[in-house]
């Protein structure tokens, strides 16, 4: 397979991928493009790459920036903005990880809270039924919560071996 089929075929398989990881279809592939890309690309570069507009890059660009999955670079004597994404995956996965968890994760674990206060007699099944529903997807919650501080905070040698040692 030559290298421009090979990126081709990345590019749209991170594409597909972004959207299992809670990120549109553009927005990975604008995204494994500055990956695999060996230089900072500006604008004009990706619109030509993934054949897209402006503004779907401009739109894409700074959320990926919000995720913090890509930087702006200045280039001396150039006008132009520039941008590169970090290279190293578990970087990335971390920084996925902590951007869904900050997203998804910690605003469940806020209404949760909310829902448990429920009020009404503690001895009527509804309501009993309705705080021990709570309460275990609560504590689910809580211990995915815990898991995923350990594996962001994690060395990916200690993770790896540890994962190792798991299914031995």
């Amino acid at each position: 397979m030559k290298l421009a089929e090979a990126k081709q075929q990345f590019i749209a398989s991170w594409g597909a991928f972004g959207t299992h990881w809670g990120i549109n279809r553009t927005m990975a592939q604008v995204h494994a493009l500055l990956m695999i890309s060996a230089d900072p690309l500006s604008q004009d570069d990706m619109m030509q790459a993934l054949s897209i507009s402006r503004g779907n890059v401009n739109m894409n660009i700074r959320e990926l920036i919000d995720w913090r999955l890509v930087d702006r670079v200045i280039i001396p004597g150039e006008r132009k903005e520039y941008f590169t994404a970090e290279k190293d995956i578990w970087k990335v996965a971390t920084q996925i990880i902590r951007e869904r968890k900050k997203r998804e994760l910690d605003p469940m674990l806020k209404l949760l809270d909310q829902l448990q206060d429920v009020e009404g007699d503690k001895k009527d099944k509804n309501v009993k039924q309705f705080t021990d529903t709570i309460g275990g997807i609560k504590r689910f919650g809580q211990q995915a919560d815990k898991m995923l501080d350990v594996l962001v905070k994690a060395d990916e040698n200690w993770f790896v071996g540890s994962l190792v040692k798991f299914f031995k």
